[in-house]
């Protein structure tokens, strides 16, 4: 899907992943976390290949990237005041399990009507975020039940091969980020930590 151009520099790799995203593709991609497998968080059909990529049921939701806090309240019609304050002065990355889930692909939400929410500090995740316009789901980039890989060398060649683009910033990259912080929010501003 993608043309074909190797170890394009920062610009052309991040013009090239948004591109492929705007085709409902599937990218392989860095995050504030793991890598990842991502696409348009607003496509329907690309949340459905992200699903059959990673063997996953569609009823096990995913989460969704975004580049600033203020993105929230688009998202979600249940955001308390005190959620950008956490994601602000947090020193690790935080996923908000937030309800009502509003202007995303309907197989991305939840039964219960909430949808996970993180907002990316990573670089590329945060420019690709900008550079769509959109937010962008984010899986681990393994099979359902394995291995999540923490960098690029740990994917699995069945995964790498179902991609329709792969990122090359960070590729050589060894450092291992931590897990984020997941937290389940009321409107009302109660939480519930469900990972530290």
């Amino acid at each position: 899907m993608a043309e074909k151009i190797i170890n394009p520099d920062y610009e052309t790799d991040l013009r090239m992943a948004a591109d492929c995203l705007r085709k409902g593709g599937v990218i392989l991609y860095p995050t504030d976390t793991v890598w990842g497998i991502g696409c348009d968080a607003t496509n329907a059909e690309a949340v459905a290949k992200v699903y059959r990529l990673k063997k996953r049921e569609e009823s096990k939701a995913m989460l969704v990237l975004t580049d600033d806090a203020s993105q929230l309240e688009l998202y979600s019609d249940s955001v308390p005041p005190i959620a950008v304050d956490m994601v602000e002065a947090s020193d690790r990355p935080v996923t908000l399990v937030l309800d009502g889930a509003r202007g995303l692909a309907p197989n991305l939400i939840s039964a219960d009507g909430s949808i996970g929410i993180r907002v990316t500090g990573e670089r590329f995740s945060r420019d690709l975020c900008r550079r769509l316009g959109r937010p962008i789901v984010s899986t681990s980039a393994n099979i359902s039940g394995r291995p999540s890989p923490a960098i690029f060398t740990e994917i699995e060649p069945e995964v790498r091969e179902q991609a329709d683009y792969t990122v090359y910033y960070r590729r050589g990259d060894t450092d291992r980020c931590r897990p984020s912080i997941v937290m389940k929010m009321k409107g009302n501003g109660e939480f519930k930590i469900l990972r530290d």
